[in-house]
């Protein structure tokens, strides 16, 4: 079973993101947003500088982020196919919930830009553990809209990069595990 909310550990232990595509409705409502939202600000933040920041995108700007996408995408790629501009309607469409989670370090910190990015990472990780253990699942997509200026501009301020759109709902369809590293292979034992 995937996201087993029994005990902590188990959701740990357990935890399988869905994929946006197959996640439908009931996403989560205002409140429950909120408290996913809050757990994510509990995540370890050396120097308490919050070098993160969310936008919830509501329902009824999915159109006008589909359309900042399309012409973003075109700007880019004026030769794109119809496929292309389809598949960035999709992105923009999919799941109840979305929320982009930015990097947002704060410059002339005496913490590192790496540990700032490193925070950033671990609040959206806080973001889907709230969400799996409220009962929903959640992916966290990149791609080519978090790395374009103008998509880039739309949602994060001067020194901000767009660290991932994380889509939150109810799967849709069974969630399917996928390949884990082998743990000898990653973790070994320090012995100079």
């Amino acid at each position: 079973m995937f996201n087993d909310r029994s005990t902590p550990l188990s959701l740990l232990q357990t935890r399988r993101s869905g994929k946006p595509r197959d996640l439908v409705a009931p996403g989560p409502d205002d409140a429950q947003l909120r408290e996913i939202l809050e757990v994510a600000l509990r995540t370890p933040d050396h120097g308490k500088l919050a070098p993160w920041r969310f936008v919830i995108v509501p329902a009824d700007k999915r159109s006008a982020l589909a359309d900042l996408l399309e012409a973003s995408y075109r700007a880019e790629k004026p030769d794109a196919g119809r496929l292309e501009i389809e598949a960035m309607h999709q992105f923009a469409h999919q799941a109840p919930t979305l929320v982009v989670a930015l990097s947002a370090p704060v410059e002339g910190s005496k913490i590192p830009l790496w540990e700032q990015e490193l925070s950033a990472g671990a609040a959206i990780m806080n973001l889907l553990h709230a969400a799996h253990a409220l009962g929903f699942a959640g992916g966290w997509l990149t791609g080519w809209p978090c790395y374009n200026g103008d998509v880039r501009t739309a949602f994060a301020g001067e020194g901000e990069r767009i660290a991932g759109f994380v889509f939150l709902g109810t799967p849709g369809k069974p969630l399917e595990e996928r390949p884990r590293p082998d743990y000898d292979k990653i973790v070994s034992i320090w012995d100079r």
